[in-house]
């Protein structure tokens, strides 16, 4: 299924077609839930994060625009978010980034195996071009899903300044990731 295809299921789905969810979960449980296993390291945490995406898409929550991205780029960001949400609850350890991880399933189509990794290490490589506090800034942020408020604890710093390091180190992964061809897609933004 093409992008195009992925914004008409969920455009039906927003008017209450229950098979164009259907569809839409049939092609992304298995990454979901792959990408949620490697945050919570739980098979029922992960089943739960899963449950919940499409409950949200479901529900409408958060609303999905072609010109800010692609889908599966926006069903992982709720991913990602309720995968945080659950972790922060539970009070577990927080997700550690690794230079294996890769968000592609075993059980994934290849397509979405090569997509998964060639994005994962253009995301990789435009992170190492980052300064070692900013890279560790975004780390903590995103990807162990630390506020804003504790990573300017850890790193002594004003909430305002932390802030700031982490718009601009987006605004640079972005510039660095939009001028390569083939990279992650821009549209315009």
């Amino acid at each position: 299924m093409s992008q195009h295809n992925d914004a008409e299921l969920y455009e039906k789905v927003q008017s209450g077609d229950k098979q164009s969810l259907e569809l839409l979960y049939d092609k992304y449980e298995k990454i979901l839930y792959s990408f949620a296993y490697r945050m919570t390291s739980h098979k029922q945490a992960s089943e739960e994060v899963v449950q919940e995406v499409f409950i949200k898409v479901w529900k409408g929550q958060g609303n999905f625009d072609t010109s800010k991205g692609k889908f599966s780029s926006w069903l992982l960001t709720i991913a990602r978010n309720t995968a945080i949400d659950l972790i922060r609850k539970r009070k577990e350890p927080a997700y550690e980034l690794e230079e294996r991880d890769s968000l592609a399933s075993d059980e994934a189509s290849t397509e979405d195996l090569v997509e998964w990794k060639e994005q994962g290490e253009e995301l990789r490589m435009a992170i190492s071009t980052l300064g070692e506090e900013q890279q560790l800034i975004i780390e903590s942020f995103y990807f162990k899903g630390i506020t804003q408020r504790k990573i300017a604890e850890q790193f002594d710093l004003p909430l305002g300044t932390v802030k700031g390091r982490i718009r601009l180190a987006l605004k640079h992964l972005k510039n660095a990731l939009s001028e390569k061809e083939g990279g992650f897609e821009d549209n315009g933004r």
